[in-house]
């Protein structure tokens, strides 16, 4: 059975949840980031996107809102037209919503290197193996002096040192990690080296769902909560 990520995104609204504090952490660390962003342009990226609860209301309430190039990605059409919905009611002109697998990196060519990449949602829901590819891809999808935003639970076996060591690998260095007594699970990086070319025609990961990582027999999961 295929988990439905527009209902997933109910627990949202949840007081208490774990996505709620997760969700209020990365607000906040959004506008610490656009605070501290230089001026001028400002391009941003968001694989796997959902309903782009975490980005839009920050970008809706900024100042830097008008200085904002934004595609956020996500797979299921409902998700999208709620995304696409959001953006439109607070006149984020700038911020496009499109409907595709994230994971393909020509979503993103003509916007890379960007100042601000979200992989929010993915880290717990995919393999080991492709989370450290996907940390790979991240230093051609940031720019020098640009932030990566990510998720991943704190429960055993916790793999959250492992991938913080993985971006340093990559030339990033950590601005905020949540601690395990946290639970929620926020990174933050920030590059400080220089891009790599973005390779075309690459699938960064496979998304399987966090229900079938531990199954033996794992088919392709389609959509990014």
């Amino acid at each position: 059975m295929t988990k439905d990520w527009y209902a997933w995104h109910a627990d949202y609204d949840q007081p208490g949840s774990a996505l709620s504090h997760r969700l209020a952490e990365l607000r906040g660390r959004l506008r610490a980031a656009l605070d501290a962003a230089p001026a001028g342009p400002l391009r941003v990226i968001s694989l796997c996107a959902g309903q782009g609860r975490d980005l839009i209301p920050v970008l809706a309430a900024h100042p830097r809102r008008d200085d904002v190039t934004a595609r956020l990605v996500e797979l299921d059409p409902r998700n999208v037209e709620v995304a696409r919905a959001a953006a439109a009611d607070v006149g984020l002109t700038g911020v496009e919503v499109v409907a595709g697998d994230a994971a393909l990196t020509d979503r993103y060519a003509d916007l890379v290197p960007a100042d601000l990449v979200l992989a929010c949602g993915i880290f717990g829901n995919i393999t080991d193996a492709d989370i450290r590819a996907t940390v790979r891809h991240c230093a051609s999808l940031c720019a020098t002096g640009g932030t990566v935003f990510w998720t991943r639970h704190r429960r055993e076996p916790d793999l959250v040192p492992a991938i913080c060591d993985w971006f340093a690998e990559e030339g990033f260095t950590p601005v905020a990690v949540s601690s395990p007594a946290d639970g929620v699970g926020v990174g933050v990086h920030r590059f400080t080296g220089t891009p790599r070319p973005l390779a075309t025609g690459v699938s960064m990961f496979e998304f399987v769902g966090y229900d079938r990582l531990t199954t033996p027999d794992r088919s392709r999961g389609d959509h990014c909560g």
